[in-house]
């Protein structure tokens, strides 16, 4: 435990708590200090000005970031017949019908992002008690309820990332990893913030983005200035 507390003290050393940065000096540092043994995910939370209490002030949607997550993604796709077939040649890693709702139903759940055609809702419905908690649950909103499904296979598999607002009004997402250069971090991290933005919903008031930070997976907490996150 001793060693693992010196690696945290360390990679704290230089980081004042208090100060805001700006985010190409944020990512700078954040990379520099992820110095654990497996490539570290790096990650934005936004803590906003809702209360997702309230339906006119739930933010969610998803964003295809343009570099990546750097995660590999299971994709299970709920489908029958050609766009079963379609959803398999484009690349999805677990397809059915019955079948399938049978299985997660039964607690297996080997994938990490699920696709359903609108005819399937029906059956998925069933699984909200299992997806639900996770997330996982299809949602036109969000792309993931489709008749698209290779292209929302394709999405998942390229760099697609949910967001959802949590009770305290945060929003959080892995945004790519620490063996990623700092531009494509940079440019990863605006287009979170930019998606977050533009899913204000109508009954936020006043300030919306209160504040924002960025991290890697055993690294500390960085502020940054909302300001330096809007994109060119």
């Amino acid at each position: 435990m001793a060693k693992i507390a010196k690696r945290v003290q360390k990679s704290r050393e230089g980081v004042d708590p208090t100060k805001i940065y700006g985010l190409t000096e944020a990512v700078s540092m954040v990379k520099e200090r992820a110095t654990a043994k497996f490539d570290e995910t790096i990650e934005v939370a936004m803590n906003l000005g809702v209360d997702p209490r309230h339906a006119d002030q739930m933010v969610r949607g998803v964003v295809n970031l343009p570099n990546g997550t750097g995660r590999s993604v299971r994709v299970a796709v709920f489908a029958r017949g050609a766009k079963a077939d379609e959803a398999k040649a484009a690349g999805a890693d677990v397809v059915g019908a019955e079948e399938l709702v049978e299985i997660v139903q039964g607690g297996k759940i080997d994938f990490d992002r699920c696709i359903a055609t609108p005819d399937m809702m029906p059956l998925v419905g069933r699984l909200g008690k299992v997806l639900g908690p996770r997330g996982m649950m299809p949602n036109p909103k969000v792309g993931t309820v489709t008749m698209d499904v290779a292209g929302a296979v394709k999405a998942s598999k390229g760099g697609a990332v949910e967001f959802r607002v949590e009770k305290a009004g945060i929003v959080h997402a892995g945004i790519g990893k620490a063996s990623f250069d700092a531009k494509a971090l940079e440019e990863n991290i605006r287009a979170f913030a930019d998606a977050v933005i533009k899913a204000k919903p109508t009954g936020a008031k006043g300030n919306y983005v209160k504040r924002v930070a960025i991290s890697s997976t055993m690294g500390p907490g960085l502020k940054i200035d909302p300001a330096t996150l809007s994109v060119a």
